[in-house]
């Protein structure tokens, strides 16, 4: 798999970017930088990762379609996850952090199935459950607002693989350093404009702005021009 490429000025900083959408500027800004990358179509992790999407689209003049992936979550716990369901119906387990956490397996189940309906809730939202798009042979950016453990991400590119794409980049304004061998080992290149390492990593922390997308911001993000397009089915 390929390497990792970022910006070394803004690395170890925090709050280096205005809004979700100056970072997706400046994550094309870096993409564009290297000698022949190709960009046939942007694949975006709703909520956050629609507007970088959307600048990496225009940016390539590329469609823009959705990757609905969500972090099974841990119980009791809105922000860690222990697995993630993609929009294709796939589960990925992290069952070494099950065991860690002593999650019987029916509260694995549990939180697996209420995760799968929160996916089908946002295809039905988002996508109007339009037909999977054709993206055999096609150069493949999966986006997302950043990375934290990495693991919905890595479910997001099985997901990906499984379709036949001629090859699938990874392309997102943040990550922990920690996180950068699981991915730039899965992914034929990887992006990543702000790195930083430490104990404690929060996406937020690179953005001067941040808060929460709702269901009808990213469908005002999705019709505005460029990052309106076909989108995956359930």
């Amino acid at each position: 798999m390929g390497g990792m490429i970022d910006l070394p000025r803004i690395r170890e900083r925090k709050f280096v970017f205005a809004d979700r959408h100056d970072a997706g500027k400046q994550l094309a800004a870096l993409i564009r930088s290297v000698p022949g990358v190709r960009c046939d179509r942007v694949l975006a992790i709703p909520a956050g990762g629609v507007p970088v999407g959307c600048e990496l689209a225009r940016a390539f003049g590329s469609p823009l379609s959705l990757a609905v992936v969500r972090k099974i979550r841990i119980p009791g716990n809105t922000e860690a996850g222990f697995g993630a369901v993609t929009w294709d119906g796939r589960v990925r387990i992290n069952e070494s952090l099950v065991r860690a956490l002593g999650l019987t397996r029916d509260r694995v189940d549990a939180a697996t199935e209420e995760t799968r309906r929160n996916v089908l809730g946002r295809i039905a939202c988002f996508t109007e459950s339009k037909p999977f798009p054709d993206i055999t042979a096609e150069e493949i950016f999966i986006v997302d607002d950043g990375l934290a453990s990495g693991f919905t991400m890595l479910a997001a590119l099985e997901s990906v693989r499984s379709v036949g794409p001629a090859s699938v980049s990874v392309a997102v304004p943040t990550a922990p350093s920690s996180t950068i061998p699981l991915i730039a080992g899965s992914a034929d290149r990887f992006f990543v404009a702000n790195i930083r390492s430490g104990g404690r990593f929060a996406v937020a922390d690179a953005y001067r702005q941040w808060y929460d997308l709702d269901d009808d911001e990213v469908l005002r993000e999705l019709s505005d021009g460029m990052c309106s397009g076909p989108v995956f089915r359930p």
